[in-house]
């Protein structure tokens, strides 16, 4: 069961998104977990738990947004077959993230089939781990992603090598802050000097917009920058832990969120640049 849907919800018949229990067609079941992500998705939870109480077997709730722990992976409990997690936690200690919190440390896993992958910091992994996860990623008949978010500052050049021999689809990297430009700048270098194409599109990069002294001029100029630096970017947009989104950023985030739309500026970007 799961508070609200997104593109990672399973799509299997043991999945409920937001909803009472369908007594009548409801599988034979032993146990109910409620997997909650966001911190303002526990109120809707904890409602979700008194519904399903009818269905009389035992009901646990967990998931990120309680900060506990992740245990081990299991292909297709929680997320939808075809992703994978293969690494737990992160070093960088980011003021605005809860992974530290949560993970207390990098722990490298047991190597699941996928080929989409979810790590919150790949590249924080040994090579050998690395390099395990790109050999299993070449198996896959699906075009390969890495949604999880890659650490430009610690790209190497046999990553961006690697992932160019996976023909990956799009390969997520992040700039939430401002002193995280410089190495967002080279490792648009390194991938480019890797035979990976700026045209092509698949270089993408989150950009964490809307948060405290944030300003639409300053987060405009990130986003510009990271269109420079050889990126496509998605705006992110900061929420605290009870959610709350300032009406303004979300129709910004709009703006840099919607493919159609952030091709266009990026042309026009580029265009300016090349002058």
């Amino acid at each position: 069961m799961f508070p609200r849907r997104t593109r990672a919800t399973p799509n299997d018949g043991l999945a409920f998104v937001d909803c009472q229990p369908p007594l009548l067609t409801l599988p034979n079941i032993d146990e109910v977990h409620i997997s909650i992500t966001f911190s303002w998705d526990i109120k809707k939870a904890e409602r979700l738990y008194d519904m399903w109480k009818a269905v009389g077997v035992p009901i646990k709730m967990g998931g990120p947004a309680f900060l506990e722990p992740s245990g081990e992976f299991e292909p297709g409990m929680y997320i939808k077959r075809g992703y994978t997690i293969t690494s737990r936690g992160c070093q960088n200690n980011c003021w605005f993230c809860s992974v530290p919190k949560r993970e207390k440390g990098l722990r490298e896993m047991a190597i699941k089939d996928g080929w989409n992958v979810l790590d919150d910091n790949l590249l924080a992994c040994s090579d050998p781990h690395v390099e395990a996860v790109f050999s299993m990623l070449s198996r896959q008949k699906e075009r390969v992603v890495f949604t999880g978010g890659l650490d430009a500052e610690l790209l190497k050049p046999w990553h961006a090598r690697r992932m160019r021999e996976l023909k990956a689809r799009h390969m997520f990297f992040a700039y939430d802050t401002p002193d995280g430009y410089e190495p967002l700048v080279d490792a648009g270098r390194i991938m480019l000097s890797e035979g990976h194409t700026v045209a092509a599109n698949s270089m993408r990069c989150y950009v964490l917009i809307g948060y405290p002294n944030d300003t639409f001029s300053k987060a405009e100029k990130r986003l510009t920058d990271t269109v420079t630096a050889g990126f496509m970017p998605f705006a992110m947009l900061y929420r605290d832990e009870v959610g709350k989104k300032d009406v303004r950023w979300a129709r910004f985030q709009r703006e840099w969120l919607n493919p159609q739309i952030v091709g266009t500026k990026m042309k026009s970007i580029r265009g300016k640049s090349a002058k």
